[in-house]
């Protein structure tokens, strides 16, 4: 039985470099999503991870950011990531749900999202418009999504930083 709990680093940080390596190659670290990450600190108590026998096989991490010259705050998911034999059932949209839940509990305002709308708009994540918010380096814009968590998506714009 596949259970969705929140990350403990000491017992899943290892399992789940290594599933990130396996799903996204080496690559993933030149990505404009890591130059977010790499000044930053994933949130465990948000994070959640999919386990099946107490074995690593799925992950959605989450970061604190801020957004905009008003420096307001919001989280951002990813990645999520996936063991390949477990793909197909929407088991990433059910862990990004589960880390959305507890960063709203959480009393954060808004979320943001980079990937695949046909996925993540099942979790309630809409495109922004072009240009509202912009990055440290490329995105496809047409990738970058928001949404509501305790407050207001809708007020994020200006340029995405670690906090």
């Amino acid at each position: 039985m596949i259970e969705i709990v929140p990350e403990t680093p000491s017992l899943h940080a290892d399992a789940i470099e290594a599933l990130f390596d396996v799903t996204f190659g080496p690559g993933h670290f030149a990505k404009t999503a890591e130059r977010l990450r790499e000044y930053s600190r994933s949130l465990p108590e948000i994070n959640r991870v999919a386990l099946d026998d107490g074995k690593v096989i799925g992950v959605c991490r989450v970061w604190p950011l801020v957004v905009g010259p008003e420096r307001m705050q919001a989280l951002f998911y990813g990645p999520v990531a996936v063991d390949p034999a477990y793909r197909g059932n929407f088991l990433s949209l059910k862990i990004t749900e589960a880390a959305l839940e507890a960063g709203k509990a959480a009393g954060w305002p808004a979320a943001i999202l980079i990937g695949a709308h046909s996925l993540f708009g099942k979790a309630g994540f809409t495109i922004v418009p072009r240009g509202r918010l912009t990055f440290p380096g490329p995105q496809d814009p047409a990738r970058i999504m928001v949404r509501d968590l305790a407050g207001d998506a809708s007020l994020l714009e200006g340029l995405v930083t670690a906090p």
